[in-house]
């Protein structure tokens, strides 16, 4: 049986959702793959994780800004800055414990949904102090310099355009592979609508807009919902307030003046189920669940995009006409407005989708990852 080790970084849920998803589908391959998900974050100390996770989520929340200025300036800064240095050497010190755990698993394989892990394993590589080939996948519909680290086996981009640029930066071009950005099996299934609207009482032929805060619940989906509802017109909402049970008891309060139309829902691992209900998403545009809407075909409006990988993913969607934005809750409302009375948009959104979703990429990394690993052992 073959061992693949998946290496991801809680800092956001996205890197970590990817990785899951590669090793749901590993654990169906017919192959008998043995798959283990590793959050790196629990091989470092408890200062170096308060700095890289919880500094992280505090920034992109209360200072998307300065977040979007730190995106750009170290996306153009050189791998040989002193600034660079220094930060690898950090990372270098805290990633003992790591390593040791790597070298008990022995795996055949290694991939990587967070650049932290590749640059930790590169220098080992470099140096010959391990030998395993380790793989990269990018969560994301754009492309940070942090992605590009030697030394790897391969990598795996979101589209077309980002494999391009990973060439551009001098990787060579039978390293870069195509894949999608991995989402779990269940969002590649069929599912029927109504069988999944009676579980959780919602009328399969009305209208259906799901609005989507996170894992983390961020934002007044409440006083949005509220407003949506104020609206002319024949729709009902599905508000997803993930661990947030303060936000999921507001908008039960909200629930109750409007029964019938307002389906809150906390945290939950049915996302495809409550999407299957759906004819659009509303959501921040994250790597990970905008790959989920796109593999459910469901078009969306994005909002608050954090500055950096959020609104080039913005980007990408608009471009390919399969999404809108909304800068603001006034601008939400208009668009909302705008679909309800022309239904032929969202059916025109929903067409252009089928090209661009890739709900089996999890599989297509799997398989690309066993069948070179094995030619390079036959060798």
């Amino acid at each position: 049986m073959k061992k693949i080790l998946l290496l991801s970084v809680s800092a956001g849920a996205g890197h970590m959702r990817a990785a899951e998803a590669i090793r749901a589908f590993a654990d169906a391959h017919p192959a008998g793959i043995e798959a283990t998900h590793l959050d790196v974050m629990d091989f470092v100390s408890a200062g170096f994780r308060k700095l890289y996770t919880d500094f992280y989520i505090k920034l992109v929340s209360n200072q998307p800004a300065l977040w979007g200025y730190l995106y750009q300036k170290t996306d153009e800064t050189a791998p040989s800055a002193f600034s660079q240095k220094i930060r690898r050497a950090v990372e270098r010190l805290n990633s003992r414990p790591l390593l040791a755990e790597i070298k008990r698993q022995r795996p055949d394989a290694i991939i990587c949904t967070h650049f932290l892990p590749a640059e930790l394993l590169s220098r080992e590589l470099r140096k010959e102090r391990l030998d395993v080939p380790v793989w990269v996948q990018v969560t994301d519909f754009d492309l940070h310099s942090m992605w590009i680290v030697p030394n790897m086996r391969g990598y795996f981009a979101a589209n077309e355009e980002i494999a391009w640029r990973m060439r551009e930066r001098g990787l060579a071009a039978d390293a870069v592979h195509v894949s999608g950005i991995p989402v779990m099996p269940a969002f590649g299934k069929p599912l029927d609508r109504s069988a999944c609207a009676a579980e959780f009482g919602i009328d399969p032929k009305r209208k259906t807009f799901l609005m989507m805060s996170g894992g983390a619940g961020l934002g007044g989906l409440d006083a949005l919902a509220e407003r949506l509802l104020a609206m002319e017109g024949d729709f009902q909402l599905i508000a997803l307030a993930g661990k947030n049970q303060t936000m999921l008891e507001a908008l039960q309060r909200v629930a109750q003046r409007h029964p019938g139309r307002l389906f809150p829902q906390g945290f939950t691992h049915q996302v495809e189920r409550l999407m299957a209900c759906a004819d659009l998403v509303i959501t921040k545009p994250g790597g990970l669940t905008t790959s989920e809407c796109l593999a459910m075909q469901l078009p969306m409006i994005v909002n608050s995009p954090i500055p950096g990988q959020e609104e080039r993913n913005a980007d990408f969607l608009l471009e390919q006409g399969v999404a809108l934005k909304a800068i603001d809750d006034a601008a939400l409302e208009f668009r909302i407005q705008a679909l309800l009375k022309e239904p032929d948009r969202l059916t025109a959104m929903r067409h252009k989708i089928a090209p661009l979703g890739r709900p089996n990429a999890g599989q297509f990394v799997l398989d690309r990852v066993l069948d070179l690993t094995a030619q390079a052992r036959a060798a």
